[in-house]
């Protein structure tokens, strides 16, 4: 229940901060984005009913499963690079959300 209510909350936060016009918040909103993701990974892991997901216990079926982890992990280097992609285009993009061509503009 915990980890549904804090997803819900992160995701919540993203979409606002999705609705903004700063690039930063935008790039905010993505990274709190990937943290409810993981999150929602890991609790398909099932770990707050298992054990460690290595190690050699009586039971195997208390083993918790390591491919979401494995899948959690993942997901943290490839948003952590498409941040630092988002990070390096709002610093070298214009500073206007103008559409229309200025030569348009004076015609």
């Amino acid at each position: 229940m915990t980890v549904a209510v804090t997803t819900g909350l992160l995701v919540a936060g993203a979409v606002y901060l999705f609705l903004q016009r700063e690039m930063l918040r935008v790039i905010l909103g993505f990274v709190l984005l990937g943290h409810a993701g993981n999150l929602v990974l890991m609790a398909a892991g099932g770990t707050s009913r298992r054990g460690e997901p290595f190690g050699t216990p009586g039971d195997p079926s208390q083993i918790a499963d390591p491919l979401p982890q494995a899948f959690v992990l993942t997901a943290i280097v490839i948003a952590f690079s498409i941040t630092i992609f988002m990070l390096v285009l709002s610093v070298t993009g214009t500073r206007d959300d103008s559409t229309t061509d200025d030569e348009e503009v004076s015609a």
